[in-house]
Parts: structure tokens; C-alpha cells; sequence
């Protein structure tokens, strides 16, 4: 995270105290109706407007313009908008900004690597005048934070990172283990239900989002399928349909009945039609679109970044890090969201299996289980060990952070290890 060990202690401390508990042209965001949480079916792509013209400053991107009378908001995307996974989400997201918060104009710029150049993007859309910038990557983090102190004006909002300045800078997350749990609860009762307890999981790096999702597949797999197992392949991208694709064939191959993906496109889905198995795809609701998609948790944006957006022209957003949980309406399991039907694959499963997915989903969207009732002891690690003793809850910081980080977790391994029932090691 390119940061001394100093500023992690400080900001992270800060965390646990103040918490309770993922060369393109810029375009405007073209005006769509944004798709509602029980919409089953994708909407129609939409051709973006042309672009504005080059910016040298930003080797090959293109700046979008503000419009004057306006609050400009301004998202940074690490895929292609219409990726059918984690970027499309996000761009539904600014959509849904742009037709319900007044007097706001958005813009966004795509296929943006994570490093340099996106230091230079985040610079160049300041300069511009915007006045809100979502970054929607784990690697904008250093860079917005760096851009953020320069631009004192200007709110930067990060997603899936752990550092804050509180002031202008903030991050922004939520508890996507709770439907990760909630699928590896089906995807543990498919595999059973096919007689061959397996899974795998396709993860992209190895942070700390990345083992805590998987880890809640894992606890929810358990729960359904005590006798299951799940091994791990790390893909090292968020976007690359070809790596995607060829890591989930290798999952397959090796054994395993139900793949999960952590990475942007349905690659998993569409590799388990070919193979008659089953995928669970990942961030946006009409990435579940094939026979063989059991399911999919899924963001829903667009409320969150509307009341970002309204507090933050308000004057009343206070950055910092905002980890939201079910009860907001934020998250999403496909098949289960009123108005959607169970995708053939659980349809079949028992039925008690689905009213208890359907029940802990209820439970979940009252506020009533939240993640940390999904990290809640006893847990076990695959080694053997006791992580959680029982009735004991990892707090917001062990989610976050790795021993290495030097914070103040209330476990010694905070997020760095497997649960039981992973059979792969941690990568070094």
C-alpha cells in the first residue's frame, strides 16, 4: 500500500475506533432508466456519447468537461462500463445520480489501470472542477489519497481500500460476505444434492476482501454441506475474460461442481454451461443470465452514491469508512430479490434449504444478521486451529486488515487465514 507503517497504525486505529461494526475515452453518462433490484433481465446497451478531446496531462485519456450551474460528478472505472459485472454496476450506479439527485451532471471514464495513470486521471478531473470522484478499485486507493491532498475542495471517494484522511478522502465498502455466505449455503447444497462435494473459488488478489469473501463462501458452504470442500486458483486481475475463463475450466477440471468467481465478468457462468456444472457469478444483476448461473450476490449502487452525492453538496458528508451493511437495500442475491424467480439450479435443491437462505436473506435485510453474525464463532481454520471461539465476533478491523499491517485486530491472524473446509494455502 506504498504507505510508512506509521500512517497504517494511525488511520487504522482511527478505523476501529470510529467503525461498528473491488488508453479509454471519457464519456458522459448517457440517461437510462437505471434497472430496479427485482428486474430479471438486463437492459439494452446504450451508445455512449462522443468524447471530449485528449488530454496530454494524462497520457491518451480523455478529460470529460463540468457543466457550469451544476454539481459534477466524476467515476473512474478500472473495466469497461459494460463489462456485465463489478464496472457495470457501478456505472448503473452514476446513472441512477444523474436522474434522481437534481441539478447534478456525471461523467465517467473507463478502462482506467490502477497505479500511475490513475493518479494522473484523478489529477486531471480535479483540475476540471469536478466536484465528487468515485474510484472503483482496490489500487486507485494510494493514488486518490495522494490527488486528494492536493484538491482540498474536491471529495474523493474510494471503494474497497481501508485508508481515510476523514476530511476529503474517504472510503466506501459493504458486507458482500453476508451474500457470499448466503451462496455458498446453495452452492454447498448443489454440490451435495449432485453427490460430488466440491467447490472452487477463482480469486483475483490476495488482500484481505478477497479472503474474507472467500471465507464466507466457505462458512456458508459448511453450513449446508459439512462434508464439502472448496479450492482456490488466484487469477492476479480484476478484469481479463480469457484468464477468467481459462481459471475456471482449471477449477472444473480438477474436480470441482460449483465455481465461484471475485473477479468482473459472468467468465464463470458461461464455462459452466460448457461443462454442465455450476457458476456463481458476481456484482451486477444480469450477470446471471445462462442455465448453469446458480446465483449471483450483486450491488445495487445507486442509492448509495445518491445520498453520498446529496450530503456531499449538502455539505453534511463527513468521509471516513462507510461500510454499509444489508439493511440498506445496497446488496443483492439473484433469486431471491422480490420480484425475481429461483434460477433452475436452485429450484431443484431442497426446499428447506431455500426458505433457509430465504430466511437468514430477511433477517439480513431487517438488520437483524450482519456480517459480523456471519463471522461468528465457533470458526475453525483448514489447519485446525480455533480462529473464533464460539459466540465470539471478529470486529470491522479483523475483516480489513493483515497481521503485517501492524493494527490493532482482535485475533492475531486478523483476515489471513482459510476456513476450514479450503483446501488451497495462502499465497506467500
Amino acid at each position: 500500500m506504498r504507505k510508512s507503517l506509521l500512517q497504517v497504525l494511525i488511520a487504522m486505529t482511527v478505523l476501529s475506533l470510529v467503525l461498528s461494526a473491488c488508453g479509454a475515452p471519457a464519456t458522459e453518462a448517457p440517461v437510462v432508466e437505471p434497472p430496479a433490484a427485482n428486474e430479471t433481465e438486463a437492459p439494452a446497451a446504450t451508445e455512449p456519447p462522443a468524447a471530449t478531446e485528449p488530454s496530454a496531462a494524462t497520457t491518451g485519456f480523455q478529460i470529460p468537461d463540468v457543466q457550469e450551474g451544476k454539481f459534477n460528478v466524476a467515476m473512474v472505472l478500472i473495466g469497461p462500463h459494460d463489462d456485465g459485472g463489478w464496472s457495470q454496476a457501478h456505472y448503473e450506479g452514476l446513472v441512477y445520480v444523474q436522474e434522481n439527485v437534481p441539478d447534478t451532471h456525471v461523467a465517467y471514464i473507463e478502462n482506467v489501470p490502477e497505479g500511475a495513470d490513475s493518479e494522473q486521471v484523478f489529477r486531471s478531473l480535479a483540475r476540471k472542477g469536478f466536484d465528487l470522484i468515485f474510484g472503483t478499485s482496490f489500487g486507485f486507493g494510494d493514488p486518490m489519497q495522494i490527488v486528494a491532498e492536493e484538491f482540498p475542495d474536491t471529495m474523493f471517494i474510494h471503494l474497497t481500500g481501508i485508508n481515510s484522511n476523514q476530511t476529503n478522502f474517504g472510503n466506501l465498502m459493504g458486507a458482500m460476505e453476508n451474500m457470499k455466505y448466503l451462496a455458498g449455503m446453495l452452492a454447498g447444497a448443489r454440490a451435495k444434492m449432485d453427490g460430488n462435494p466440491k467447490l472452487g473459488y477463482m480469486a483475483t488478489f490476495p488482500i484481505p476482501e478477497e479472503i474474507r469473501l472467500g471465507n464466507a463462501i466457505a462458512l456458508g458452504m459448511r453450513r449446508t454441506c459439512p462434508e464439502c470442500t472448496m479450492d482456490v486458483r488466484w487469477i492476479n486481475t480484476w478484469h481479463d475474460p480469457v484468464i477468467e475463463k481459462e481459471a475456471a475450466a482449471s477449477l472444473f477440471d480438477a474436480g470441482a461442481q460449483v465455481v465461484f468467481t471475485g473477479a468482473d465478468t459472468p467468465a464463470v457462468a458461461d464455462v459452466a454451461q460448457e461443462k454442465g456444472k455450476w457458476g456463481v457469478t458476481y456484482d451486477w444483476y444480469g450477470s446471471c443470465k445462462v442455465e448453469r448461473c446458480l446465483t449471483a450476490p450483486y450491488w445495487i449502487w445507486g442509492p448509495i452514491y445518491a445520498k453520498i452525492t446529496e450530503e456531499t453538496k449538502a455539505g453534511t458528508y463527513v468521509p471516513g469508512w462507510d461500510y454499509f451493511d444489508a439493511e440498506t437495500g445496497a446488496l443483492g442475491l439473484y433469486g431471491f430479490m422480490e420480484g425475481q424467480e429461483l434460477t433452475p439450479g436452485v429450484a431443484e435443491l431442497d426446499p428447506a434449504v431455500v426458505q433457509e437462505v430465504r430466511d437468514i436473506l430477511a433477517q439480513m435485510l431487517a438488520g437483524e444478521f450482519t456480517r459480523f453474525d456471519v463471522f461468528k464463532g465457533p470458526i475453525n481454520d483448514n489447519k485446525g486451529n480455533v480462529v473464533l471461539p464460539d459466540g465470539q465476533s471478529l470486529q470491522q478491523v479483523d475483516l480489513d486488515a493483515f497481521p503485517e499491517f501492524g493494527l490493532p485486530c482482535s485475533i492475531d491472524v486478523c483476515m489471513k487465514w482459510w476456513a476450514e473446509g479450503i483446501t488451497a494455502e495462502l499465497p506467500e
